[in-house]
């Protein structure tokens, strides 16, 4: 027993002592392995590490690809935006061309309407002035038509004129001045006047007679009073007659054209 126990403990340490130095020759085999291990595990990281600038590069061509189309059409959209500017523009002006159109429409409507309106007035104007040379014509060519008649008649009446006798003429100077008569508001109805008065009923006077206190005359059923003096060279035995002009009665002698001398009608 005692040798079987030697020979255990004999064994245990032949055992140990191999094993020890197995142990520590496998630990320094893993000391030594484990710089190798965690170089090789570093070199992925490393390689890693190298690879991200790579990738980077690589992926900056990308990304400068990618970013060129953005630069593109960045720079595209100004030139887009200037190209956009004149047809914004061009759109912008076509109001305002229109507006300008339509007030220069306007403009020229207004000035031929001015135009027109001038034109009016200067034709009426021309209208007016021929209106008012013709009447001034017409008016002298009447006047002158009255007067031509006036003297006509004047030469007729003179050469018609009766002669006066010296006995005419001292009867007429015998005769007492009149005794004139305020202008009445009597008047002769017109029916009256037609048929008994005017240039074609002529009548003489013969004597005027005293009638309360003033110079009368009676002719067509109707009294007459003298309001004024009995012209010069006129005789009571002349031709005469009445007629009725601008609102009074006055008498006439063909004789004497243009001379009158008023009268009133005594009711």
């Amino acid at each position: 027993m005692r040798r079987i126990g030697i020979m255990t403990t004999s064994a245990l340490f032949l055992l140990f002592g191999i094993i020890a130095p197995v142990s520590a020759r496998q630990e320094k085999q893993e000391e030594k392995e484990k710089p190798a291990k965690q170089e090789q595990q570093a070199k992925p990281e490393k390689q890693e590490q190298a690879k991200a600038p790579r990738q980077e590069q690589q992926a900056k061509p990308e990304r400068q690809e990618q970013a060129k189309p953005e630069k593109q059409d960045q720079a595209k959209a100004p030139k887009q935006e200037k190209q956009a500017k004149p047809q914004k523009q061009e759109q912008a002006k076509a109001p305002k061309q229109e507006q300008q159109k339509q007030q220069q429409a306007k403009s020229d409507k207004q000035q031929q309407q001015q135009a027109k309106s001038q034109q009016n007035q200067q034709h009426q104007q021309q209208q007016q002035q021929d209106k008012s040379a013709k009447q001034e014509q017409q008016r002298q060519a009447k006047s002158q038509q009255n007067q031509q008649q006036q003297q006509h008649q004047q030469q007729t009446a003179s050469s018609q004129r009766p002669q006066r006798s010296q006995q005419d003429q001292d009867r007429q100077r015998a005769y007492p001045a009149l005794r004139l008569s305020a202008r009445g508001s009597g008047r002769i109805p017109d029916d009256r006047f037609r048929s008994n008065f005017g240039r074609e009923h002529s009548f003489r006077i013969g004597e005027p007679v005293m009638v309360g206190g003033y110079s009368r005359f009676q002719y067509g059923g109707y009294w007459f009073g003298f309001v004024d003096p009995w012209p010069v060279g006129w005789y009571y035995t002349d031709d005469v007659y009445i007629d009725y002009v601008d609102g009074g009665y006055y008498m006439f002698n063909p004789y004497y054209p243009g001379a009158r001398f008023a009268i009133s009608v005594v009711i």
